[in-house]
């Protein structure tokens, strides 16, 4: 029987959590942003730091259906302010959720911490949101020097594992969303749950709705060609024929971008110790949480296990998304290369020093693998191999990516 509870998540599944407890209990004072995708945990981590923390606190959420338009803001800040109450030395907490969808919230946010700080007011806030591309991109523009950023990634195999007693093979095929592991027992009403539930919600909520997309039919099919792809290069030119239409290049590039800022896929560029050659490359395509690509195929566990090649590349994309979720906050990226003949499956760049990653899958390679001669052209710190006579999948999964490399 699970141990998940959605109100009470133990600190050692979620260890953000004592991240932003530590950084509330700080006497300064600044603005907290936590960001990432849907249904990673990001409203309760801040439900049990406001319980923790013991202090006058208010919290409010963009995503209840009656708010009060566009004052909603500056009527929840001036709660948190009375609550608080006006004792000397008194400090209080706000946390809004899902701010991204208020209108001008970055300007609203600015305004109100700065009347705080001239009166003298010890409010922290906390902001959260599920799309981190407009997260980041309002509060950089309005609110600089007076915010730290925590982003909440997908949940691991190792959360996973402690969380619901999950084996390896289950968090390669099902993923790392919480709130759909009760359902799968019932693989027809998990599919259902991840499809109606937190795709479609996602796309309509933190894509269209707050993002200009001028074709968001061409969105959508993009989305599905990338779980379909997860894990295979295409350049953008394949794409647009895969995808039936008359578009350019520079609009899916655009679209990739929302998606991953959404948490949902991305394109890994090629390697090259070149920006402007990695930018125009073709994308290798990774799925952010196997989930996505599962849920809509129809094909069991148990049936994907036996095909080799199918399982081959979700252990890919498992490890890709290990790599991008797990180095999200690591001043790292992460690429693959290739040439005209070998490939390297996964690259990960942190600072100035360049690890090269192989997996070991049992899919039929469609070009060799190429570490050695990745390694003799640039310089390579560590070069690993995850499966079958190198790394297990399991001991690589059940770690932080940061401690292989």
């Amino acid at each position: 029987m699970s141990k998940y509870n959605a109100s009470v998540l133990p600190a050692y599944e979620r260890p953000v959590l004592q991240v932003l407890q530590d950084r509330l209990r700080e006497p300064r004072r600044f603005i907290q942003v936590i960001s990432g995708p849907r249904q990673t945990g990001k409203t309760t981590l801040a439900r049990q730091a406001i319980k923790s923390l013991k202090v006058a606190a208010h919290y409010a959420s963009a995503d209840d259906p009656v708010f009060a338009g566009g004052a909603w803001i500056q009527q929840n800040w001036e709660t948190a302010r009375v609550l608080m109450g006006t004792r000397k030395g008194t400090e209080g907490l706000l946390v809004l959720d899902e701010v991204q969808k208020m209108p001008d919230w970055a300007e609203q946010v600015k305004k109100l911490w700065d009347q705080d700080a001239v009166s003298g007011r010890r409010l922290k806030v906390v902001l959260l949101g599920s799309s981190a591309l407009l997260v980041r991109k309002g509060a950089g523009e309005s609110l600089a020097g007076r915010f730290e950023v925590i982003h909440v990634p997908h949940w691991s195999y190792g959360e996973m594992r402690s969380a619901f007693d999950w084996s390896m093979d289950q968090y390669v095929y099902y993923g790392g969303y919480p709130g759909a592991a009760s359902l799968v027992s019932d693989g027809p009403r998990w599919a259902k749950y991840i499809s109606e539930s937190l795709i479609e919600t996602t796309l309509a909520k933190d894509v269209l709705m707050l993002a200009r997309v001028d074709k968001p039919a061409l969105l959508r099919r993009l989305f599905g060609l990338a779980c379909e792809y997860s894990g295979q290069i295409l350049s953008y030119q394949k794409m647009l024929g895969q995808l039936q239409d008359a578009g350019n290049t520079t609009t899916l590039a655009h679209y990739l971008e929302l998606l991953k800022g959404a948490g949902l896929v991305m394109g890994l560029q090629k390697y090259a110790g070149d920006k402007a050659r990695q930018r125009g490359s073709s994308p290798k395509l990774q799925v952010l949480n196997n989930a996505l690509m599962t849920a809509s195929r129809g094909i069991s566990l148990e049936d994907t296990r036996k095909d080799g090649s199918k399982w081959g590349r979700l252990v890919e994309s498992c490890v890709g998304s290990h790599l991008v979720n797990s180095l999200g906050g690591e001043n790292s990226e992460v690429f693959y290369w290739r040439d005209s003949q070998h490939e390297v499956d996964f690259v990960v760049k942190r600072g100035s020093s360049v690890a090269s990653i192989e997996v070991k899958s049992g899919r039929n390679r469609e070009y060799p693998a190429g570490a050695g001669i990745f390694a003799r052209e640039f310089h390579v710190r560590k070069s690993l191999l995850i499966g079958e006579e190198g790394i297990s999948l399991e001991n690589f999964l059940s770690k932080p990516a940061a401690n292989w490399l």
